[in-house]
């Protein structure tokens, strides 16, 4: 009770801190002249490089900066960008892309079939960090070139001339079009992009974009700026002259950073932001393609055994946890996402079959009893790894009281600065670890390929070949009903069954954006804002 108590003291606190800056900076935002907005972003993370290893800074760069080969809008229609066109054949496994040809980069190098396998074939040397390379995997040989068991001019790729592409898969791939919208299938600029870690990424002479934007200025740990293409080849529709992108290291900053007129947008904000702004034009909610779960070591004892792995997840009670973090989290008890949804039947897709697993305390205990460890007794204390952001300190906190509660087990909590701890889970060194997954693509494969064996987002250990089979089966399956039925058995096998994964919580973004912007949108596979198009308004 007495950390709850602080807890809330804090939250009263910085309530009482933005009520104040509410007030006092009234009238008091910053006049940027022009058609230039700033934008708040999370801590500095990864590289800009699509091949290398990525994280938030990434997406945030590459939204405004560069053109996959195609999209899928809001309606679920195709926007062409890099291509003008595609065709497929009769069991789509051979995807040919046609590029536009008024198609240059921001220094007026054309933009060419090459620089697209420059990417695929750099994200395919295992050196260059990439956590998205398994996603190339459907591709011929891929899989092997990236083991070193093949050579790169054996991969399925084909370059019949500048602006033609050519991919040739080992079978067919009912969401490759989802694909494209990766880090490994968008372009980089064979003239300058050699290596992940040679720099060229973040350095303006050499990061060039076939996008809306190109960078202008990176600061480390302080902020990058995008101004606009002029060369890009729908740059009519383009409206602002620039976005910068501000780092800060939490969300309450971020809030403070809007109260105050220091950024234009501040995304992904704490939910106390929501009763401050109610009824106001700068609120923007939106529904996060997102989950919030932990992973549990498999190379770790007892995290081997399912019954421990059983009872960690049964023993959690997600709805006191969302009522203590905050109203923008709902209870999840599976890994797709629970905003997601079915292209087909337009229902979120986790609603059209059974929740994989109840909560249930008492079944906990008898499990963690069967296990070796009645009562607790006897079990070791295990470390859960989470970044040190607020949500994340409390989640930490709420898991250890209920965890000791419910099975009398004690766990040991460590934060960790946001870029350590994806360095320390892609390395496998944790017990328990906290985990988030934004959708890259709109189709419950985003979730379930990051357990598969190969994958190189497994992070845990996982080697289930029957898990396996029935991914690669719906991988196939053309007829949607049949797919949709076996990704669902995909993710009871894992998540009910096996618990490879303690889901926790979904969430809806608090989004704060002046009145005065327009023409932001939202990106269809992962929920966040969207400027390539945004405008100030007359």
């Amino acid at each position: 009770m007495r950390k709850k108590y602080k807890k809330y003291i804090k939250k009263t606190g910085m309530v009482l801190l933005l009520f104040s800056l509410l007030f006092q900076g009234c009238g008091r935002a910053e006049k940027r002249g022009g058609r230039d907005i700033v934008v708040a972003v999370g801590s500095e993370t990864g590289s800009l490089d699509p091949a290398g290893m990525i994280a938030l800074t990434y997406l945030s760069y590459s939204a405004s900066a560069l053109d996959e080969l195609l999209t899928f809008d809001e309606d679920g229609k195709i926007e062409y960008r890099a291509a003008e066109s595609y065709e497929v054949n009769e069991d789509s496994t051979v995807w040919t892309f046609h590029l536009r040809k008024d198609a240059v980069w921001s220094d007026g190098t054309p933009v060419l079939a090459e620089d697209f396998l420059n990417t695929i074939a750099r994200a395919l040397d295992p050196a260059s960090g990439s956590g998205y390379a398994n996603y190339l995997f459907c591709i011929e040989n891929a899989e092997a070139v990236y083991n070193g068991e093949k050579a790169m001019d054996q991969l399925g790729v084909e370059i019949p001339d500048d602006f033609t592409l050519v991919f040739h898969l080992q079978r067919p791939c009912v969401y490759f079009l989802d694909l494209l919208r990766l880090p490994v299938y968008t372009p980089s600029c064979s003239k300058y992009a050699d290596s992940a870690r040679s720099g060229w990424d973040k350095d303006p002479e050499t990061s060039v974009s076939n996008g809306p934007f190109y960078l202008a200025e990176y600061v480390p740990e302080q902020y990058f700026v995008l101004k606009k293409n002029e060369r890009y080849w729908n740059r009519d529709a383009v409206h602002l002259d620039s976005i910068t992108y501000r780092f800060f290291s939490d969300r309450q900053s971020m809030a403070g950073a809007y109260e105050t007129g220091e950024v234009d947008v501040a995304a992904s904000l704490p939910a106390f932001v929501m009763d401050l702004y109610e009824g106001k034009d700068d609120l923007v909610i939106t529904e996060a393609i997102s989950t919030r779960y932990i992973y549990p070591n498999l190379d770790v004892k007892p995290l081997d055994d399912v019954r421990v792995r059983e009872a960690l997840c049964l023993a959690v009670d997600r709805e006191e946890l969302c009522r203590i973090v905050g109203k923008d989290t709902e209870p999840a008890y599976n890994l797709i996402a629970k905003y997601m949804r079915d292209r087909e039947t337009g229902e979120r897709f986790v609603e059209e079959a059974e929740q994989p697993f109840e909560e249930n305390a008492e079944k906990a205990r008898e499990l963690l009893a069967e296990a070796g460890y009645p009562d607790g007794e006897g079990f070791p204390v295990l470390t859960y790894h989470y970044p040190s952001l607020e949500m994340d300190s409390d989640v930490a906190q709420v898991l250890k009281e209920q965890w000791k509660k419910n099975l009398n087990i004690e766990i040991e909590l460590k934060a960790q600065e946001l870029q350590v701890h994806y360095s320390e889970r892609y390395a496998r060194n944790f017990e328990l670890c906290r985990m988030n997954w934004t959708a890259d693509f709109s189709d419950p494969y985003t979730y379930l390929s990051m357990l598969l064996s190969n994958s190189t987002y497994n992070c845990s250990g996982i080697h289930d070949s029957g898990y396996d089979a029935l991914v690669e089966r719906s991988d196939v399956e053309k007829d949607p009903k049949k797919r949709a039925e076996l990704m669902h058995e995909a993710e009871r096998l894992a998540v009910g069954e096996k618990f490879y994964v303690i889901p926790l919580f979904a969430m809806k973004n608090c989004n704060l954006v002046r009145p005065d912007i327009g023409g932001i949108t939202r990106i269809a596979a992962s929920g966040e804002l969207e400027y390539r198009y945004a405008y100030k308004k007359e």
